[in-house]
């Protein structure tokens, strides 16, 4: 699989301690869910801001999409928490 630039906002940046890196992800990693269980083990903070996948929100290349979403061919990939307006 090539390599996939993440994007991290908001609390997730803070408890993985960047708001990006590049990743490559092993074989078996299909889909943004895979994914973000895959990335809970590479730090303490990546489990941390990855605990709850469900109070995430996620973007490949710029299209919100669902954690059942593959990720093949992704270049980017944000994860952020549910934005609310005021």
């Amino acid at each position: 699989m090539a390599a996939i630039e993440m994007l991290y906002f908001a609390w997730v940046r803070e408890a993985v301690g960047t708001g990006a890196e590049t990743v490559t992800p092993p074989e078996g990693v299909a889909t943004l869910g895979d994914l973000v269980g895959w990335l809970s083990g590479r730090s303490p903070g990546h489990a941390t801001a990855f605990a709850e996948p469900h109070r995430l929100r996620a973007a490949i290349d710029q299209d919100f999409v669902d954690f059942a979403a593959p990720i093949a061919g992704a270049r980017e990939i944000a994860l952020f928490p549910p934005v609310t307006g005021g």
